[in-house]
């Protein structure tokens, strides 16, 4: 990460959420003390980030490289995309898949998330995606607020395809309408892929919670099922020692007659 290691930020997006606010409070106090007021703002700005951002934060701080694999992978698409080469594609493809998912396993373990939520597991797929497609999100990681997600991600490259593939067209005459259009297709579909991802999203936690819902709905029944189970023994219990007690009433009742017919036979 070169001499942003020394950058109390760096120091500040490297804890885990809970310990953020302490420290940026006291980073931001420690500026002011050595009179530098920029850096105190600059601390005292900067936002606690959510679960997810905080995961991948950590990896980053965890193991500086591996900014430098998701932007050089990010490269290698790009130029693929641009020269059209459908394998390389394919075989680049595959390896994002197998690196983002070997990342996100990694940045869960950093931030030692044992039981992460669906959610939470893809808002840093969708943040390391990112970061693969959109230099601009690799070089904010280890600092991020929030997850982030590309929603052009579907269409890798469509951008450089169009602006950096050779023309073969016999009749170049109308480029501009129709490059005009194919912007406005793309940018539709972009916004379609990020309405959908955001619906997966909300799909996800609402099936999460769904299931917490089951989860607690199960427990109560089953704790419900054994509390009438415990009462109806408690109740037998009770019917059980009271019959003993009336038994016992008897008996001694009995032993008493027999021990006052004996004293009578005694005396007489």
């Amino acid at each position: 990460m070169g001499g942003m290691a020394d950058d109390p930020l760096d120091q500040l997006y490297a804890v885990a959420p809970e310990e953020f606010t302490a420290l940026r409070t006291r980073l931001a106090a420690d500026a002011k003390k050595r009179g530098d007021a920029a850096a105190a703002k600059r601390i005292a700005a900067a936002r606690k980030p959510t679960t997810s951002a905080a995961a991948v934060n950590r990896l980053i701080h965890h193991d500086p490289e591996v900014r430098g694999r998701l932007a050089g992978l990010g490269e290698e698409l790009r130029a693929a995309h641009t020269s059209m080469d459908g394998e390389r594609i394919r075989e680049l493809s595959s390896r994002q898949r197998k690196l983002i998912e070997q990342l996100t396993k990694a940045a869960l373990e950093a931030s030692e998330v044992t039981s992460p939520t669906a959610a939470l597991r893809d808002d840093v797929t969708g943040t390391l995606q990112a970061a693969v497609a959109d230099p601009e999100v690799t070089a904010r990681l280890g600092r991020l607020a929030k997850a982030e997600h590309w929603s052009g991600f579907g269409g890798f490259g469509d951008s450089e395809m169009v602006f950096s593939a050779p023309v073969k067209k016999k009749e170049p005459a109308k480029p501009a309408p129709s490059d005009e259009e194919d912007r406005e297709r793309r940018r539709r579909r972009e916004q379609a892929r990020a309405v959908l991802a955001a619906a997966e999203r909300a799909q996800a936690d609402a099936d999460d919670t769904m299931a917490q819902r089951q989860s607690d709905l199960a427990t109560a029944r089953l704790r419900h099922e054994d509390a009438k189970e415990r009462l109806a023994k408690a109740e037998q219990a009770l019917t059980d020692a009271d019959a003993a007690y009336q038994e016992s009433k008897r008996a001694s009742r009995e032993a008493a007659d027999v021990v006052k017919a004996a004293k009578a036979e005694a005396r007489g």
